[in-house]
């Protein structure tokens, strides 16, 4: 790496750290000060019980996305296939004419001729060396006439397959068209749902909630950094993950948008996805299919650029940057931003690199 760019990637690092110290230690976290939430009325949901509805309604809709962001794939792929199948369908009926024309033009030879077979025009050949040379000029027309017929019905079965495998896509494309809108539905609901409960909260409750986020998240933060998790960690990064860590730290202020792969807006996994194509490396859409197909590392092994898949059912992924820190697209409503990496509840990591 030249020196321009270890300037670069430093300065880029530095300005990661600081904003990494920023959201790790911010006022009123770190220090523990409490902001508590109004005491509610008797039968009515207390501040904190908001926010873990709306977080749960959230992660109801990103799990849905996931599922929308696979069908979207899916569908991708399989009308590039279908295109594929239709050029190979055309290809083949231009072989068939070409075929049945050669087919033709043998049968018209043999009508010009008389309309004796081949075999019985050389049996009458007067000259034993017409009768030789026309002997090997009849086997290698006979073998020649086998090979058009062989490669007619070849061509033939080869189109009733292009038929079938097209049919087949089509049928699996609407299967994912179907997939999406039920997905893009539930997908609509939880967010309309989380937008509603968080309408009717008056200003200062909405500012008191994102402080109980952050509290919620720096509790989890600090539980996991003193449980020894990052012991020993401290591995650099790839020339790879570099490059994926400086997409993404480009992207904080951004806008969370569901299904979004920028370069305006993203969702978890649209950035993850982007970010490690600008590294060089293109890798699955999803965080599932990231959490399936990607290599596995401890956590004490973490090092930049690796993705980190949050709970159970792997509905969210971050980026870990280093020191504890990792970029993420949270969820509607927020911009990518920095967070600690032990804020949410750790599935796996993965390693594209």
């Amino acid at each position: 790496m030249g020196t321009e760019k270890r300037s670069r990637w430093r300065g880029a690092s530095a300005l990661t750290l600081l904003c990494a110290m920023a959201i790790l230690t911010a006022p009123g976290l770190a220090t523990g000060a409490a902001y508590a939430a109004p005491t509610p009325e008797p039968g009515t949901k207390s501040l904190e019980d908001v926010r873990k509805n709306i977080e749960d309604l959230y992660r109801q809709a990103g799990s849905a996305t996931d599922a929308y962001n696979l069908a979207d794939g899916e569908a991708k792929a399989q009308s590039e296939r279908i295109v594929e199948i239709a050029r190979q369908i055309v290809a083949g009926e231009e072989k068939i004419t070409s075929l049945k024309g050669r087919a033709g033009a043998a049968a018209r030879a043999q009508y010009r001729s008389g309309g004796l077979p081949p075999g019985a025009q050389l049996a009458l050949s007067g000259s034993p060396t017409q009768y030789l040379d026309g002997a090997d000029r009849l086997r290698q027309g006979e073998e020649a006439t086998t090979d058009l017929l062989s490669d007619l019905n070849r061509t033939q079965d080869d189109l009733a397959r292009y038929a079938k495998d097209a049919s087949d896509q089509w049928r699996k494309l609407e299967a994912n068209r179907l997939k999406q809108e039920t997905s893009k539905k539930q997908i609509e609901e939880k967010i309309k749902a989380a937008e509603e409960l968080e309408s009717k909260l008056e200003a200062e409750e909405k500012a008191r909630l994102i402080q109980l986020e952050q509290q919620a998240q720096y509790k989890a933060q600090t539980a996991w950094l003193s449980s020894g998790a990052l012991k020993g960690a401290g591995a650099s990064a790839t020339d790879a993950g570099k490059r994926a860590v400086q997409y993404a730290t480009a992207q904080i202020g951004k806008p969370y948008v569901w299904g979004a792969e920028g370069p305006n807006a993203f969702d978890c996994s649209g950035l993850t996805s982007q970010a490690w194509l600008s590294g060089g490396r293109r890798i699955p859409r999803t965080s599932q299919e990231q959490l399936r197909l990607l290599p596995k590392v401890a956590v004490k092994d973490m090092r930049p650029g690796d993705l980190i898949i949050y709970f159970d059912d792997a509905t969210h992924v971050g980026m870990y940057i280093g020191d504890g820190a990792m970029i993420h697209a949270p969820r509607p409503g927020r911009n990518v931003t920095i967070a600690g990496a032990g804020s949410m509840p750790i599935k796996a990591v993965v390693r594209p690199d």
